[in-house]
């Protein structure tokens, strides 16, 4: 579901509030997320490590000790391949420049402020 108009403002506020707090994590978060698990990447991991686990069911049931270790190996190897995260994707926007803060402090005072105007509102 695609944020709307409002959503996506106050999304791109916040982001640039966290470049201008903390820029040596805003752009370790962006490397970040330029790393993604892709569904056929789950979906063949995740049958490499059954197949190894049936591997090792065979193995354990055979009492063939070798099988059930190149069982068990295949299945890390599935489950690893499944959850690791390949380089894709934009890597964020980087060049950015923090907007102007408002006078009363910066965009989270304007927060604060608008939750407590809620919450008197919400008392009357």
């Amino acid at each position: 579901m695609p944020l709307s108009e409002h959503e996506q403002r106050l999304l791109d506020q916040l982001e640039q509030q966290l470049h201008a707090d903390d820029p040596k994590f805003a752009s370790h978060m962006e490397s970040a997320s330029g790393r993604s698990l892709s569904t056929r990447q789950i979906v063949v991991g995740s049958l490499v490590a059954v197949a190894g686990i049936l591997i090792l069911l065979i193995g354990i049931s055979s009492q063939i000790i070798a099988l059930g270790v190149l069982g068990f190996l295949v299945m890390g190897a599935g489950v690893y391949w499944a959850t690791s995260r390949r380089a894709g994707g934009k890597a964020g926007t980087g060049g950015r420049k923090a907007s102007k803060q408002s006078k009363g402090g910066g965009f989270m005072s304007s927060l604060e402020e608008k939750w407590d105007e809620r919450r008197q509102g919400d008392d009357r």
